[in-house]
């Protein structure tokens, strides 16, 4: 009771959600299901209502629903995309009551307490979740209790909802797996007799305690509203926002600088609590005549140090046209990254920072994504060998060792006169006459047999580090299969 108010709390359980969410994007006709890798087994996860009425259940094998139902259409579950699924609903539901949190992995729960009269009352408010959630193509099931234990039962055992005061009469004749306690438990009541929750209300209260322990006895008084039981809502994520209203506007490009630095210390001071470190940051220029303009900063690296960042917002705030004055001015971080606070060394970190804001200059110009690096790739084949990945989502890595030094120029190969399994003494290459002063080799490379490469498909390759007497230090193979001699590389 909450001042003369009885609590009332709603519970949704999505029995389907994880296969409603794929078929929202993609809808398919027939028996459909997600399966998931467990104990080395593929078994279904979640499926719709066509593959339940084929007989199909979770846990089942992947093999055996095919078996029952050869026009099966299954894809792999994605556990972490259910679970923001979730999140988003949680949000949604907001609509109805402030006080909205998770319910285990497919289920939501609302303190409804005071709220109802704002859509009807009990049966409105009930109805207008059904609806809403059907045009929306999710599954849903509701309770509705003056407690947590109540409404969970209801929503997973029968649906419905309890009338004030009345909990036992509403889930009496629900099983005992509706309190919330584990499945031996749960049978091992059964086979003493106590299959329904009155059942297990009329049983000796000590007896039961020795046997299972105070949970059940817990979760029993939880679902009757004899004890109490704490319902908080999920926390909102942080905002990583401020803002500063000015009474005079300004139009210096100083002036602005000198605000965004003062809005930087409050935002960053944030970042620093929470642990974590902007990766988009967004200015927002407001001018007396409402109209707004925005300065975008990407950064090569998570930062939360306000005299780093601050320099990098002078090129986007030189181009901002200030109107007749900006009076308004909100800094806002739009992509964070967890940035935990680190040990301080010996080992100074100067120089991969001034590389960090140099990466992130050149970004603000022509796009962070077009700033790259080559990274050493696990692969004994030349083409193989590296990556190319943008500089401000990778690390640089060390090179990936190999028996025999690779050359600087790597290119296609180009075919060469000569004869034999040693390299030629004289051969022409790109219009040059050249002579073997000196020949390192063999080094022979197999083509990975498990990819496919068409110009690998020659087979092997023995490769030859050639000195010429005209001072060209080239990377030459042989392919013995099929003989030939080929020039692919250069070295400094």
């Amino acid at each position: 009771m909450f001042d003369g108010i009885t609590r009332r709390v709603v519970s949704l359980w999505f029995p389907r959600l994880a296969s409603d969410r794929v078929l929202r994007a993609r809808p398919a006709e027939g028996p459909f299901a997600l399966t998931l890798i467990e104990s080395n087994a593929n078994r279904l996860y979640c499926l719709n209502q066509a593959a339940e009425d084929q007989g199909l259940n979770r846990g089942m094998s992947y093999s055996d629903a095919r078996a029952f139902a050869p026009s099966l259409i299954s894809q792999p579950a994605h556990p972490q995309a259910d679970e923001r699924f979730l999140v988003t609903l949680r949000r949604w539901a907001t609509r109805y009551c402030p006080w909205v949190g998770l319910e285990g992995r497919d289920g939501l729960v609302l303190d409804v307490t005071g709220a109802t009269h704002l859509l009807g009352g009990e049966a409105a408010l009930i109805k207008d979740i059904h609806q809403r959630f059907a045009r929306a193509g999710i599954t849903v099931r509701v309770g509705m209790g003056d407690t947590r234990g109540a409404a969970w039962a209801l929503a997973r055992h029968g649906g419905g909802v309890a009338a004030p005061g009345q909990m036992l009469e509403a889930i009496g004749n629900l099983p005992v797996a509706a309190l919330r306690i584990e499945d031996a438990t749960s049978l091992a009541l059964q086979r003493l007799g106590l299959r329904t929750i009155s059942d297990l209300s009329r049983a000796p209260r000590a007896s039961l305690a020795r046997r299972f322990g105070a949970s059940l006895m817990l979760r029993l008084d939880q679902a009757l509203g004899t004890q109490p039981e704490e319902l908080s809502p999920l926390a909102e994520p942080p905002h990583y926002g401020t803002r500063m209203t000015l009474p005079e506007p300004i139009g210096l490009t100083s002036d602005v600088m000198a605000g965004t630095s003062r809005l930087l210390d409050q935002l960053c001071a944030k970042l620093k609590a929470q642990e974590t470190g902007a990766r988009v940051l967004t200015l927002t220029l407001r001018r007396v005549d409402q109209d707004s303009q925005q300065v975008e900063l990407r950064l090569a690296r998570p930062l939360r140090d306000p005299h780093r960042i601050l320099p990098l917002f002078q090129r986007g705030v030189d181009a901002v046209d200030a109107g007749f004055g900006i009076d308004q001015l909100r800094l806002e971080a739009t992509q964070v990254e967890p940035l935990p606070v680190q040990q301080l060394s010996h080992v100074a970190t100067g120089r991969q920072d001034k590389l960090d804001d140099l990466i992130t200059r050149i970004g603000t110009r022509i796009g962070l994504e077009n700033v790259q690096r080559f990274l050493p790739a696990d692969s004994h084949i030349p083409e193989r060998s590296f990556l190319i990945a943008p500089a401000a989502h990778s690390r640089p890595e060390p090179g990936w060792g190999t028996p025999r030094p690779r050359p600087l120029i790597l290119f296609a190969p180009e075919p060469i006169a000569g004869t034999g399994a040693q390299p030629p003494r004289q051969f022409r290459w790109r219009r040059m006459s050249l002579t073997t002063g000196r020949a390192t080799g063999p080094e022979r490379i197999a083509p990975e047999w498990w990819l496919s490469d068409e110009n690998w498909r020659s087979g092997l390759r023995d490769y030859w580090h050639v000195e010429t007497r005209q001072g060209r230090r080239l990377w030459l193979f042989h392919t013995p299969q099929s003989p030939g001699w080929f020039v692919q590389g250069e070295f400094a």
